[in-house]
Order: structure tokens, then sequence, then C-alpha cells
């Protein structure tokens, strides 16, 4: 019960990571608003976690003004913010136009932006607090042809270090997590297109994907939200400004020396 009398917001909190991590906020004692832009999903999991939800877009200000308006009616404070909602962003710069681009940057980067900037002072009246905002790493390196999604997700880096460093004398610690694949819905959209390509299974993608990841396997969302709760800690009360990587091993493997790489037993090389 390490989060016991804290009350945190979840954005994204409908599915996936939001989801788990509402439930792994509310086990270790808080109490949790969730958001998201589809109220049934939210309601699915307030039902099961105990979370309240409100229907908004993190992205839209006056949404944001009234989940953390929530918080403070229902709770009296806010001690924690999870800045998780994201996606979209796919093509290579020749197949993203204006239109594309500006909803990349507003389901990764503004929502972020806007959520942090709307629950600051809420975080300063409590005295601090800790926000960690949910990015990847796509934040880290490119994968193909998501100029949008890569793009934004660096941006959130970097909202981080500035919000770190502007809002850390005030109290506020702000930390971005950075996963790899994980077991998601988006996840699994995602597999089952390399599936459909390459007319293998769902878990057969999954295991072409982590052929190189030191771990040789996705992550479970409640594996992220552990993270995201130890960050919300005050078990994590020195780290602000940083970027913890969740990704398996997946970037600490030298790119160019896979042509070098002997399988194990049991192994097929991919």
């Amino acid at each position: 019960m390490r989060l016991d009398g804290k009350v945190a917001l979840v954005t994204g909190g409908g599915t996936g990571i939001g989801a788990a991590t509402a439930a792994r906020l509310r086990a270790d004692g808080a109490q949790v608003v969730i958001t998201g832009r589809r109220a049934r999903p939210l309601e699915d999991v307030a039902a099961l976690s105990g979370a309240i939800p409100v229907a908004g877009d993190a992205a839209n200000a006056p949404d944001v003004q009234r989940a953390v308006r929530t918080a403070l009616e229902r709770f009296g404070g806010l001690d924690v913010v999870v800045a998780n909602a994201g996606g979209g962003g796919g093509g290579s710069a020749l197949d993203t136009d204006d239109a594309a681009w500006e909803d990349a940057l507003r389901a990764s980067l503004t929502t972020a932006f806007v959520t942090a900037r709307e629950a600051l002072p809420a975080l300063m009246e409590r005295g601090g607090g800790s926000i960690v905002i949910v990015s990847s790493i796509a934040g880290l390196a490119a994968g193909p042809s998501l100029a949008g999604y890569v793009s934004a997700k660096h941006g959130v880096i970097g909202l981080t270090r500035s919000l770190a460093r502007d809002y850390g004398p005030r109290g506020v610690r702000v930390n971005a997590v950075c996963p790899g694949w994980v077991r998601t819905p988006v996840g699994e959209g995602q597999m089952d297109i390399l599936a459909a390509r390459d007319g293998i299974t769902r878990e057969e993608a999954y295991a072409v994907t982590a052929a190189h990841v030191p771990l040789r396997r996705p992550a479970e969302a409640r594996e992220i939200a552990s993270i995201i709760a130890f960050l919300a800690s005050e078990d994590s009360s020195f780290v602000t400004g940083s970027v913890l990587v969740a990704d398996g091993g997946a970037s600490a493997v030298d790119v160019p020396t896979l042509p070098f790489e002997q399988p194990e037993a049991g192994e097929t090389s991919v």
C-alpha cells in the first residue's frame, strides 16, 4: 500500500497500459480517476478496479480540467498524474499529409503536454507530486514508416525533461517510461498486421518481433504498470527527468552484429 492516501489521474485509462496502471495504483492504495475518449471501456475498468471514470480527450484542456476537478472534489487533491494517452502517426514523411502530422502530434505529445499543464497547479498545491509520461522505445529510435509517431514520442521525452527542470523546485517529479512491445489491444493489432502479411499466427508474430530481444518476449501491461507505480511512489523520491526503458533489453542490442549471432539450443535464426 505504498500509495495509500494518494490521488492519481490516469489518461488513456480504458485499455492496455492505462487500464493496468489504474488497477495497480488502486492495489497500491491510491484513489484513481481515469479518463479516455470512449466511455464504455472506462466504465469496464472502473467496475473492476474501483477507479472513477471521466470521459474526455486528454488533448482538450476543458476535458482535462474536468478530470482534475473530479479528483479534487471527490478526494481532496491530486498527487500522481500518468499521461498515458497516445497512438497514431503511421506512415513515412511522404505518406504523411499535414492533417495526419497534426493528428500524430496531438495524440501523443499534445495529450501529455495539456494533461501536465492542467494538473500542475493541483500537484503544487499539495506540495509536489509525480508525473509519469508514457513514451516508447520509438522515442529513442525510429521504426519504419512511423514519422509522426516517432517524432511525437521523441517530443514526449523532451517535454519530460523540460517539466522536470522547471517544476522540480516546486516538488514535482517528472519521468518518462519507454516500453517496447506490450501485449495490449494496440500491440495485438500490430501483430495481426504482421501475421497477415507473413501468413503466421499472432503468437508467431510476437515471437518474430522478440527474436533478437534478450528476454525473447513482449511485456505484459501489468509489468509496465508496476514501473509506473514505482515512479509514482516515494520509492523513487530522488528520481526526476529520467527515462526508464522497459523493452526487454531490445535497445541494448548492437544491431549491426546480429548477423554474427548464433541461435541458442531450441531457437531458430530469423
